[in-house]
């Protein structure tokens, strides 16, 4: 049986790939928009928003890829006051959300979801908190200055291993969370598998 990321995202394949784990990267299929817009009237909490992402992701991609193990994957911040950001639609955007973080402490969660046979098969939420340090608008507009577009497709708008690192005063969790993916637990539960040597 095959490995499928249901994503196309470089951070997520950049972290298989760095892990050796084999896989095959296809687009999820799903309209995100149109998913989160219905899960909205669910009133889910982040981490569970993250969760049901994650897994519509993975069906959705293994209608296509029939006997496969699909992994599906979501991230979602929330600002300390509870605010849920999406990814920044513009440049413009972007600022706003820089703003909002700045000088405050907020919650990530990186959901996985592995699905097999049309049904998920396991799970797993990580959470990070992010202190983000007060940013002035001349810090903001030079790293957006080096940044945009880049991080258009990134929740929080940060590349951690890269210039986004210097957004934060302290973060507390994995480093593969914060990437956008609980590695060490996917990888552990593909060696319970076999998928990867114990």
């Amino acid at each position: 049986m095959s490995f499928v990321l249901a994503s196309t995202s470089a951070s997520r394949r950049a972290m298989l790939d760095a892990a050796g784990i084999e896989h095959d990267a296809i687009p999820s299929g799903l309209d995100e928009d149109a998913a989160k817009a219905a899960l909205a009237a669910e009133a889910l909490k982040p981490r569970d928003l993250a969760d049901a992402l994650a897994e519509m992701k993975a069906l959705r991609a293994a209608t296509r890829v029939p006997g496969t193990m699909v992994l599906g994957a979501d991230s979602v911040v929330t600002l300390a006051d509870g605010t849920v950001l999406d990814k920044p639609v513009d440049r413009a955007n972007a600022t706003a959300h820089l703003r909002a973080m700045s000088g405050g402490r907020h919650d990530l969660f990186s959901a996985a979801v592995i699905v097999e046979d049309g049904r998920p098969v396991w799970r797993h939420v990580g959470h990070a908190r992010l202190t983000v340090r007060s940013l002035s608008d001349g810090f903001i507009e030079s790293y957006l200055d080096a940044e945009w577009p880049a991080i258009a497709g990134c929740v929080g708008c940060f590349r951690i291993e890269g210039p986004g690192v210097q957004l934060f005063d302290r973060v507390e969790g994995d480093h593969w969370t914060i990437l956008g993916m609980p590695l060490i637990e996917v990888a552990r539960y593909l060696r319970q598998r076999g998928k990867l040597a114990a």
